[in-house]
């Protein structure tokens, strides 16, 4: 009998990293979970509690929006440069004054519109805005440390940042509860500075190091960068428009109404959620296949994929609208209906289908494409929460559900055009995508 069979290396069948980096994902949906019910309990009521949920969606719309796109070209040059013998410092140094200077525009932008921002979504609270601004700052130096990490094929330390900041952050909460806080502003500090604990941690370990290697040229990290760049603030906007948009629009309604809206939106972003680990386990695949022009397997393994974001996404809705009601009273104590909770699990169910379809769209390097659907998308909301209603909740509700249909029509009108167009006419690639978990 031939050995030729029985000694070949088995295919892992899922990619390094994946479960260390799941189980982190895990601890930190369990550790926001807590956090919104210790604070809210903390600080006595939903109606104290709403400039914290405000402050706390604002931060995760703009900060992986405007980092995560360094992260993840950070961990492509860092794994490309590792294939090759080669050290990803000079990278990191390129990377790290890109990062710098987003920094730098984005706080100037918050300074000129503070009175605005803090006038029209913090109630006039400027101690909300700070905190925004400074978890602005802390999430930078997170972001290229995980792609430091991922592009290294150090995934225990990439998870140890993910995981620390939800541990963190829910520690801080429950001693800041137990001895009596209850004013909202050092609890908004805690969400601003947690995910600098593991950086400084790990920093300190020289867990954060890269080696040094040839000078790096601007194209070797910023090609398709401004795409990425305006998808993924399009993307991380659309994400966490609705409690955004209920801040904004609610006029005399209730600051607890807006509160409890945001712990449904919560609620039905679990399918979302577990679909990080579908993304990290099955598309870099997808990229692996268009880089070697092995189109038949492509699109086998985007069907797969497409069917058990529909399997994933429709037994979500479902049950949203069938115990969402329920659920989230006993976790929250908060009123919604039934039909609010499925609205809100089907745009998170067609979200996740136009990520999925983005993501093989990048894959066939049409990046332009995937940032002017998450721009149509955008606009779609606007519009949407604009026309559609008088009602607080159901103008809200149809505008992410139809600005998630856009994008998903766009993404999927882009991916069958450039499965048409063939691997001929596609631009070259910098390198392999390396396995890196993508944030939904």
């Amino acid at each position: 009998m031939s050995t030729t069979a029985t000694t070949a290396p088995r295919r892992a069948p899922l990619p390094e990293g994946t479960l260390p980096v799941g189980l982190s994902l895990l601890v930190a949906g369990v550790a926001t979970f807590a956090f919104f019910r210790v604070g809210r309990n903390a600080l006595g009521g939903d109606d104290e509690f709403q400039p914290i949920q405000s402050m706390w969606f604002a931060t995760f719309a703009l900060a992986p929006g405007f980092f995560l796109p360094l992260e993840q070209e950070l961990g492509r040059a860092i794994a490309h440069r590792r294939a090759r013998g080669e050290g990803g410092r000079p990278v990191f140094a390129r990377v790290l004054r890109l990062g710098i200077g987003i920094t730098i525009a984005v706080l100037v932008a918050m300074a000129v519109f503070s009175p605005l921002i803090t006038r029209a979504y913090f109630d006039g609270d400027w101690w909300m805005l700070g905190a925004l601004a400074m978890a602005f700052v802390a999430y930078a130096p997170a972001h290229l440390a995980r792609g430091v990490c991922s592009g290294s094929g150090r995934f225990r330390a990439y998870a140890l940042i993910i995981g620390a900041d939800g541990v963190i952050r829910i520690v801080v909460c429950v001693l800041f509860a137990a001895i009596g806080i209850t004013e909202p502003a050092p609890y908004a500090f805690a969400v601003a500075l947690s995910p600098l604990v593991a950086v400084v941690t790990l920093g300190a370990r020289g867990k954060l190091g890269t080696d040094p290697g040839p000078e790096a040229p601007w194209a070797e990290v910023t090609q398709n960068l401004g795409w990425l760049l305006l998808g993924a603030v399009f993307a991380g906007a659309l994400l966490n428009a609705g409690p955004i948009a209920a801040t904004v629009l609610r006029d005399d309604e209730p600051r607890a109404l807006v509160t409890q809206f945001g712990y449904g939106v919560l609620m039905a972003r679990i399918p979302l959620f577990m679909f990080q680990a579908v993304q990290a386990a099955l598309l870099p695949r997808l990229a692996r296949l268009a880089a070697q022009g092995d189109f038949v397997e492509f699109v086998s393994g985007f069907r797969r994929l497409m069917v058990l974001v529909a399997g994933i996404g429709i037994l979500g809705t479902v049950g949203a609208w069938m115990i969402g009601s329920p659920v989230v009273e006993l976790v929250f104590a908060a009123q919604l209906s039934g039909r609010t909770m499925a609205m809100l699990a089907l745009s998170s169910a067609i979200y996740m289908a136009a990520i999925a379809t983005a993501q093989a769209v990048v894959a066939l390097r049409g990046h332009e494409f995937v940032a002017v659907g998450w721009g149509v998308a955008v606009i779609t909301f606007l519009l949407g929460t604009w026309l559609s209603s008088d009602l607080l909740f159901r103008r809200i509700e149809i505008g992410l559900v139809a600005s998630s249909m856009a994008a998903f029509g766009c993404f999927a009108a882009a991916l069958r055009s450039r499965l048409a167009a063939g691997i001929e006419s596609l631009p070259t690639s910098p390198g392999p995508l390396p396995e890196l978990p993508l944030e939904s």
